[in-house]
């Protein structure tokens, strides 16, 4: 009989920025292919609905406070998952943060927050979860949440853009050097995907001049998602490493 290769049971899998948006849905995809989740974000008092709303269904997680671009916020929730859960298996690094602003109106200290949040962080979280598995001699999958603005760009998210752009290049330098210890490292780059945050903005008359601009004429959903995270997630991607999966309605095929 054939094996659900999707099925993550006996896995603990970490998602950062998992107090709203895509980083809760993911929390929950994970959850329900059998994985026990650790939600982290800045204020972990954020998370305790979605952990809630996991154990109702049946579901297994818990709620760790943790700032990405502290590697002594990372070390301490690690280890406190380590003690509660059990080691990463699989990490899903979607913390990330943006702004909007001309190119000549942003600051150091912007440039600092969100290049160090959505690349310095995102490096931070990997490495020391592979120093993990690599010393209880563990596989495990890491994946990183880029962007179509990784391989083209918009009009007033300069830093978020290069921040993009470079954690898709560290994904594959780290996917290079961490297979010799059965680490996969991949990447999932959505492309423009409704949320509480852009909603208003995916429904006005520019948002709807952005629409007709993706070959699909349509913006994606968090199910959408769901297929191409728990293939990178699971063993039905076992021989996927340094990889892309692109979700955006064809919207990179287009030159507009």
């Amino acid at each position: 009989m054939a094996t659900n290769r999707f099925d993550l049971s006996g896995r603990v899998a970490l998602v950062t920025g998992a107090s709203s948006g895509l980083g809760r849905h993911f929390a929950m995809t994970l959850a329900s292919a059998g994985a026990t989740v650790a939600l982290a974000a800045r204020r972990g008092d954020k998370l305790a609905d979605a952990v809630a709303q996991i154990a109702a269904a049946g579901g297994r997680a818990a709620a760790f406070s943790m700032d990405v671009s502290r590697r002594d916020s990372v070390t301490a929730a690690l280890d406190d998952i380590a003690a509660r859960l059990g080691t990463v298996d699989v990490l899903v690094n979607n913390a990330g943060v943006s702004d909007t602003r001309r190119p000549l109106d942003y600051e150091d200290a912007d440039w600092a927050a969100i290049v160090g949040t959505n690349l310095g962080g995102s490096w931070i979280v990997a490495q020391e979860t592979a120093r993990r598995l690599v010393a209880t001699n563990r596989p495990g999958s890491i994946v990183n949440i880029t962007s179509i603005l990784a391989s083209r760009v918009a009009g007033g998210v300069s830093p978020y853009c290069a921040s993009k752009a470079g954690l898709r290049h560290l994904t594959q330098a780290l996917a290079l050097e961490l297979a010799r210890h059965r680490i996969r490292v991949n990447s999932l780059a959505p492309g423009y995907v409704a949320t509480e945050l852009n909603a208003e903005f995916l429904a006005s008359e520019a948002g709807e001049k952005l629409k007709a601009r993706i070959p699909s004429r349509a913006f994606g959903r968090y199910e959408d998602l769901d297929g191409p995270l728990l293939l990178l997630c699971s063993d039905a991607g076992a021989y996927m490493t340094g990889a892309e999966i692109v979700v955006d309605g064809g919207h990179l095929c287009s030159s507009l």
